[in-house]
């Protein structure tokens, strides 16, 4: 987004006095979102299934740098997200130490799996994001997206690939975060960590994450929670192709829960296992166009558990979606189709149009 305007400050570097830092610079931007959207279903929910509306809202974002006598550099953000009033949506702080990599902190920041979740081609948003049900890829490590610390590795060469990594760790892995100079405590969860590596060279694109939570040891949670996502993208010219699979382990130890009934991701008891793959081709310099498919399979582990065995349920979304840039004008399109809403056979299927104009600054 274009600058509205820069200011220096001078008196906020004076104050630094721990730190020791030049004066910074602060970027003030924006943006507002009109948007038309019909949805059409058999769900169960009418309010849902049969849904009509023009609706807009207004971002608003703050973002400052600066750089430290030894030559590292830090920078931090703040984003408004309209919704009944501004509200802060995310907020990160990060210090890049030169050849030493960057490390991070924030809030609400989507934390490393942001990088890795989700990661194929698309001319505007994710597979799910406007579909029934949010997928489990789309939840990877969700719960270090707060109150964690990350370290990104500066990029090097291996045989002719980019490749960096990204370390990720959290006390608290409950996906929440403190106030300032607050504390927390789950009767859930304990510590929490990640790790992902990604590697780029020739129209290749590479990248596999893992990330693991220390559960409690109570009798929901038997064993510590596991979520890992790999992808693999590659572009020719304006055309570009991808593949994801994803794994999710919630850790818990709960009664399988029948076919018919609605699931949610990180509570339910079992296995949700993700594929899903796309393609997009950039028409030209402003137009560009995707598909995409994903199949989200639940499997109770019921046999597991000592249980009759229940079948598995299968999620399907596709996604069809369309952008057109214009300096600071956007137009987008998707429609996006799921079937088996909420992981159950009698979830219904719910298709939604969307039809967005964004103007940034």
């Amino acid at each position: 987004m274009n600058n509205l305007k820069k200011l220096g400050l001078t008196a906020l570097a004076g104050s630094l006095v721990a730190v020791n830092a030049n004066a910074g610079e602060m970027t003030v931007s924006g943006a507002f979102n009109a948007t038309y959207v019909t949805a059409d279903g058999n769900t169960g929910t009418e309010a849902t299934d049969h849904g009509i509306g023009l609706g807009n809202d207004k971002d608003f974002g703050v973002s400052g740098s600066g750089e430290l006598d030894n030559g590292w550099t830090f920078a931090g953000n703040t984003a408004l997200k309209e919704a009944g009033g501004f509200d802060i949506s995310s907020s990160n702080l990060s210090l890049t130490m030169g050849s030493l990599g960057t490390i991070s902190t924030g809030s609400g920041t989507g934390g490393a799996s942001t990088k890795y979740d989700e990661q194929t081609p698309k001319a505007y948003e994710e597979i799910d994001d406007f579909g029934g049900t949010t997928l489990s890829a789309n939840l990877v490590g969700s719960w270090l997206d707060n109150n964690s610390l990350i370290y990104n590795s500066p990029s090097i060469d291996l045989g002719g690939m980019t490749v960096s990594a990204d370390v990720e760790y959290t006390p608290e892995a409950s996906g929440t975060s403190p106030n300032d100079g607050g504390s927390q405590h789950s009767s859930e969860y304990n510590s929490g960590m990640s790790l992902g590596i990604s590697a780029s060279g020739g129209g290749l694109s590479l990248g596999v994450y893992g990330a693991e939570r220390d559960n409690d040891g109570s009798a929901a949670r038997d064993k510590d929670a596991f979520e890992g996502v790999w992808y693999a993208n590659y572009s020719m010219g304006p055309i570009a192709i991808g593949y994801s699979a994803s794994y999710h382990d919630s850790g818990q130890f709960v009664a399988a829960e029948a076919v018919t009934a609605a699931k949610v991701v990180n509570t339910a008891g079992g296995i949700f296992e993700t594929e899903m793959y796309s393609i997009a081709f950039n028409v030209n310099d402003n137009l560009s166009v995707s598909y995409g498919k994903a199949t989200d399979t639940y499997d109770a582990q019921s046999n597991v558990k000592g249980g009759t065995e229940i079948a598995d349920v299968e999620v399907d979304t596709k996604s069809i979606q369309a952008s057109y840039t214009m300096g600071s004008m956007s137009i987008n399109a998707q429609r996006t189709e799921t079937d088996n809403v909420g992981y159950s056979t009698v979830g219904g299927s719910l298709t939604k149009t969307e039809i967005a104009l964004g103007l940034a600054f």
